[in-house]
């Protein structure tokens, strides 16, 4: 998956939001070493210390962790994954109620039509 950046919000901020969702798909698999810092900031076209400032933000959030010697890795922690990955899912989920209420569906018409769309 390609390193995709707007103007709508910090480029680190940006970088958080693709490594989860990357972790997320699968992209990064638990256990997976990092590429270094350096190397990542170069394929996003981003500076060092703005990779450097998102990854240790993941850090902070237990989705990624350092060997001293070794570089980063991707979380082992099949809960903190799955947490993860149902954390985006309620975002999405929001996000979309939201955007069904700017068009005048409230929840349950939203639901209608999202059922429609499934053929549910």
């Amino acid at each position: 998956m390609p390193w995709v950046f707007d103007d709508s919000t910090p480029i680190y901020q940006q970088i958080i939001e693709q490594v989860k969702l990357r972790i997320a798909i699968g992209e990064y698999r638990a256990g997976d070493k990092l590429l270094p810092v350096r190397e990542l900031a170069s394929e996003a076209e981003v500076n060092p210390n703005t990779m450097q400032k998102a990854l240790a933000e993941l850090e902070r959030d237990g989705l990624l962790y350092s060997q001293r010697t070794a570089g980063r890795f991707i979380t082992e922690n099949q809960n903190s994954i799955e947490g993860l990955k149902t954390s985006l899912a309620v975002e999405r989920a929001k996000a979309y109620l939201s955007r069904m209420e700017m068009l005048g569906y409230d929840n349950r018409g939203a639901l209608e039509e999202l059922r429609k769309f499934i053929g549910g």
